[in-house]
């Protein structure tokens, strides 16, 4: 084996697509490690395998130990999108470039957010339920509605919140936006409603939907404060990140009549407990964190994680899917 290898530990979730790529170059040793290994067995591989020049992950968790064990870390990728499981500024101490998938999975999310509306505009699981339990005659008794003439305010308007926007508008629906880094003039020229007030918004939605990545000002962000605020019509949709809705807050309108539904693609503790108080309520549906992992998506996302990282490698990080960019300059 040639010493001048390029050693990458990958996840289990990588397609097929993206390890082609690896396989293709002669320079680069790829080592597998499971989406569910636990933070010491992680380290304990690192260290094994040292040096390690990449890492692809999914869900496991990167920090300081990790990036010292590594000893010659170039880059850091993300499987998707979301990074709030890997310490940004320790990578950035070291000039370590954290990539992400850019569009790879937008698409999908977007479509399962507006999935989410529908399913419960349509009280999808009640009719269904009827239909099976020879409760036919009791139909009109969970009269669905239409998206059509509904305002929907999409909080976040990156990747995914543009496409939700874009598949929302389609639907006929008046379409609000509140993104506090992204200027009225983009939102409006776009073709939406930019807001400036969340509290205001929330209160003249019929859906809130939200794709904001989850950082210390979003943790939270709807709270019992903020949720109170919405119509006890409305329906919240997270397929963004666990936390940034205080679930117990969730919990308690959706069971006094003050919320009327929620659709989760995301938890605070991811699994969430057997058990969970949400779980049981007939106005949530749920998802186990997929929004982002259809079948398509998970094939663009391996294919864009492993261009990342050897463009990394080769000394040419493409810089459009680079979270710490100072360390590029």
């Amino acid at each position: 084996m040639a010493t001048n290898k390029k050693k990458l530990l990958i996840t289990e979730s990588l397609s097929p697509q993206g390890r082609a790529l690896f396989d293709a170059r002669d320079d680069i040793e790829t080592i597998e490690f499971s989406n569910l290994i636990s933070a010491p067995d992680f380290l304990k591989l690192i260290e094994t395998h040292a040096p390690v020049h990449g890492a692809a992950l999914g869900a496991t968790r990167f920090g300081a130990p990790e990036l010292e064990a590594s000893k010659d870390l170039k880059v850091v990728a993300r499987i998707g999108v979301g990074y709030d499981a890997v310490d940004v500024p320790a990578l950035s101490t070291r000039k370590v470039p954290l990539m992400i998938a850019g569009t790879a999975n937008s698409p999908s999310v977007a479509e399962q957010a507006l999935f989410m509306m529908l399913t419960l505009a349509k009280r999808a699981a009640e009719l269904h339920a009827m239909v099976k339990e020879g409760k036919w005659a009791t139909r009109f008794t969970a009269l669905p509605f239409d998206l059509f003439g509904k305002t929907v305010l999409i909080v976040g308007f990156g990747r995914i919140g543009s496409r939700t926007a874009t598949r929302c508008q389609a639907m006929e629906m008046n379409v609000l936006v509140y993104d506090p880094y992204v200027s009225a003039d983009a939102i409006k020229a776009a073709g939406y409603e930019p807001v400036k007030d969340l509290d205001a918004a929330v209160a003249q939605a019929d859906f809130v939907t939200l794709h904001c990545p989850k950082t210390p000002e979003t943790t939270g962000l709807f709270d019992a404060a903020r949720i109170g605020k919405m119509k006890p019509t409305a329906y919240l949709i997270n397929t963004a990140r666990g936390g940034i809705v205080v679930e117990a807050a969730l919990y308690d309108a959706l069971t006094s009549g003050k919320l009327a539904g929620a659709g989760l693609d995301v938890f605070e503790a991811e699994p969430p407990p057997l058990g969970h108080t949400l779980f049981e309520l007939p106005n949530v549906i749920i998802a186990p964190h997929v929004a982002g992992v259809t079948r398509e998506a998970l094939d663009r996302m391996g294919l864009q994680t492993a261009r990342n990282m050897l463009s990394a490698l080769d000394g040419e990080p493409i810089r459009a899917n680079v979270v710490n960019t100072d360390v590029l300059d």
